[in-house]
């Protein structure tokens, strides 16, 4: 676990709100001088704290506004299933999350497409003829009231 003070949260906060932020502006409101800021940024990247900064994009605009959570059961709970499963996941590009969860299915995926065409054709053709795939139960976001990621 990595210590993380007051001054370095204020850093973290401001930087998940605005990646693209300038130290001089991330200084001035965590209140730091911007060397100072700079050496707590850098520190906090060199520690793996902060792994990367990404551009936040509208899902609309790049025809993946239709978001789906698929929980999926596997009908076999080795290692060797568990590992080809992922490694399908990895492969198709509209699983944009892929979570291994303890309960009464397997994994939990969230999946984006254009719309529910699209969706029907990815659970059908592409993860339901994944081996070990038991069941595919779909959860349709009808809206969103918090997303701290976009």
């Amino acid at each position: 676990m990595t210590d993380i003070d007051p001054i370095a949260e204020n850093i973290l906060q401001e930087l998940t709100r605005d990646g693209r932020i300038s130290n001089l502006e991330l200084a001035e409101r965590v209140g730091l001088s911007p060397s100072a800021c700079l050496r707590r940024v850098q520190d906090l990247e060199r520690r793996g704290v902060i792994k990367g900064y990404r551009a936040r994009l509208d899902p609309n605009q790049t025809g993946r506004g239709f978001v789906v959570y698929a929980a999926i059961g596997l009908s076999e709970h080795t290692k060797e299933a568990q590992a080809g499963f992922e490694r399908a996941m990895r492969a198709i590009p509209e699983v944009v999350e892929c979570h291994n969860v303890a309960g009464a299915f397997e994994y939990l995926l969230r999946i984006e497409t254009s719309d529910m065409a699209a969706y029907k054709a990815l659970h059908t053709d592409r993860i339901g003829t994944v081996p070990h795939v038991r069941s595919i139960t779909s959860y349709m976001v009808m809206g969103t009231a918090r997303d701290d990621r976009s």
